[in-house]
């Protein structure tokens, strides 16, 4: 908010290469899209300072440890204080997250450090002490020897950039581009998270598999199967043969002579 007669900043953003990590635009229009045709033209691979003039607005931009921090402001607003909120920003971003900024996925970081953006923005807009600070903090690198050039030097040929502002409308849909934003980074780790829990069973099945087949004896787990098989029963005894009757002798008389 505040007076913008004087001019503002109107957008930033933090990337690595092309990818938006986490961006703030104070009034409606198509900043976000402007920026990337912009970032995917500017080399990141060494630290570098520079502002793109186009219409009635300044594109600056600084380049430190392959991340690019990048503010749209009104022409009217200079360049001392943009560069200036560009390196509050860069100290922000490397004390909060470090080197996690160059894998990360797009807006990574628009839940937490879009807050921080809005607060600065709106700091070095508006604050009438800022600019005093500024002036008095040594060792800052005079914007004068910062180069400036026309955007359409960085741009391909044929390519066209069309910044649309709104003039008069703030922007009311900001929380819900945040809530939208959130929800799609929350999706995304949900999805990370369950991919890589089916990874660790899969393993865990695997090397339980593994122990198992070195126990038993190989992998078809012969060792153990054997000894869990019961064995077959033993065939039933033949039935007994029957034993013939004993055979009883029959008395025969004996004849004895009779006496004449």
């Amino acid at each position: 908010g505040g007076d913008t007669s004087k001019g503002c900043i109107l957008y930033s953003c933090v990337a690595h290469k092309d990818i938006i990590l986490a961006d703030y635009s104070l009034k409606q229009g198509n900043y976000s899209k402007v920026v990337k045709q912009i970032l995917e033209q500017i080399p990141n691979t060494k630290d570098n300072k520079m502002s793109y003039a186009f219409e009635s607005y300044f594109f600056h931009y600084v380049v430190s440890d392959g991340i690019t921090y990048t503010c749209i402001a009104d022409e009217s607003f200079g360049r001392r204080i943009p560069f200036a909120f560009l390196d509050d920003i860069k100290s922000r971003f490397k004390a909060t997250y470090g080197d996690r900024g160059k894998s990360a996925v797009a807006h990574a970081m628009q839940s937490d450090f879009s807050r921080t953006l809005q607060k600065q923005m709106d700091y070095f807009s508006n604050n009438e002490n800022a600019d005093r600070i500024i002036q008095l903090r040594k060792g800052l690198e005079d914007v004068k020897e910062i180069m400036v050039s026309n955007i359409d030097k960085v741009l391909e040929r044929g390519q066209k950039i069309e910044l649309l502002v709104d003039k008069t409308e703030t922007l009311t849909t900001t929380s819900l581009q945040f809530k939208s934003k959130a929800v799609e980074l929350k999706r995304h780790m949900w999805w990370k998270n369950a991919k890589l829990m089916v990874l660790i069973v899969v393993v865990v099945i695997i090397l339980i598999y593994i122990i198992v087949a070195i126990a038993c004896g190989g992998a078809l787990l012969n060792n153990c199967i054997k000894s869990e098989t019961p064995p077959p029963p033993s065939p039933p005894p033949p039935p007994p043969t029957p034993t013939p009757p004993p055979i009883t002798p029959t008395h025969t008389p004996t004849l004895t002579p009779s006496t004449i």
